[in-house]
């Protein structure tokens, strides 16, 4: 018996800093894997989280997240509002569960995060809580932390998404892939046609590494100007292989990361919000108050 088409909503993309006009959403919403604006790059809760929340209004049936902010505990009373740490929750699928999805009751659209923490949320609430396929939720983890070893499909996928960061298309084809149960040979070959592009950027990654400046436990690395494109996720991951907490800094933002289970915590060393205590984005002119906190000029 050929099991019945999975009914898929309208899937919109977004990121802290770059939320979809609340408007352009259709219906009732639940939003999946982003977090509230952290106060960083020229965003802020107030300027573009709020304003979403509040545009949305009744419609908004159910927001799940797992990154730290400190306006968490305003909504602690709204039961719309599923918010978790880090620390609580590596990864947002393992979020998503039945009973979650019946509570928020019939959605006309997902609004989620663009990357395979994000995906896999939106593809298992379209499946009513069930992971896509066995072990996905394990992982969403593992890509999400950078601990342990992803499957060899969940590498596939994110290799594809880092290669092509704006595809809003390729974003929607591994939605429609994992909510159908992850076995459509057609839409697995295009994205590991996808995943295979990120090549050339993930050795020109390697390549920029090779400038990394170890001081006590910072790995700083200065991105040329006219540098070919790189896979800055690859690249800050090397930086780690380096030291404690590796700095990459280009003409448009100064990243830093450490390891999930590095015991640093970003935001509260730089004075941030909320977001990813292991990673956070900053803009150019607070690279040097950056390299002063991690140590690297001390």
């Amino acid at each position: 018996m050929v099991p019945a088409p999975v009914a898929i909503p309208l899937i919109a993309f977004g990121t802290p800093r770059k939320l979809p006009r609340a408007r352009g959403l259709k219906g009732r919403v639940v939003v999946l894997d982003i977090a509230f604006a952290a106060g960083a790059a020229g965003a802020s809760f107030e300027r573009t989280t709020k304003p979403f929340i509040d545009a949305l209004g009744d419609r908004l049936a159910m927001w799940i997240d797992h990154h730290d902010h400190v306006m968490h505990a305003s909504f602690a009373q709204d039961p719309r509002f599923v918010l978790r740490t880090k620390a609580e929750h590596g990864a947002c699928p393992e979020m998503v569960t039945p009973e979650r999805v019946v509570a928020a009751g019939p959605i006309d659209t997902i609004c989620c995060h663009t990357d395979f923490d994000g995906l896999c949320s939106a593809a298992k609430w379209i499946r009513g809580g069930e992971e896509p396929y066995p072990g996905a939720d394990d992982d969403a983890r593992a890509v999400d932390t950078r601990l342990g070893k992803p499957g060899e499909l969940a590498t596939v996928i994110d290799r594809a998404l880092r290669a092509r960061p704006r595809d809003d298309g390729l974003r929607g084809l591994i939605v429609r892939f994992l909510a159908e149960g992850a076995d459509d040979r057609e839409l697995l070959r295009a994205i590991e046609e996808a995943a295979e592009s990120l090549r050339p950027r993930e050795d020109s990654a390697r390549a920029i590494a090779r400038d990394y400046e170890v001081r006590g436990e910072v790995a700083f690395v200065r991105v040329p100007q006219g540098a070919a494109p790189y896979d800055k996720t690859l690249l800050l991951m090397l930086g780690q292989e380096r030291a404690r907490i590796s700095v990459t800094a280009d003409a448009t933002t100064v990243t830093v990361a450490a390891r999930f289970d590095s015991g640093v915590d970003l935001l509260e060393l730089l004075e941030l919000d909320g977001g990813m205590p292991t990673v956070v984005s900053v803009t150019p002119d607070r690279l040097d108050d950056v390299l002063q906190r991690t140590g690297f000029r001390a």
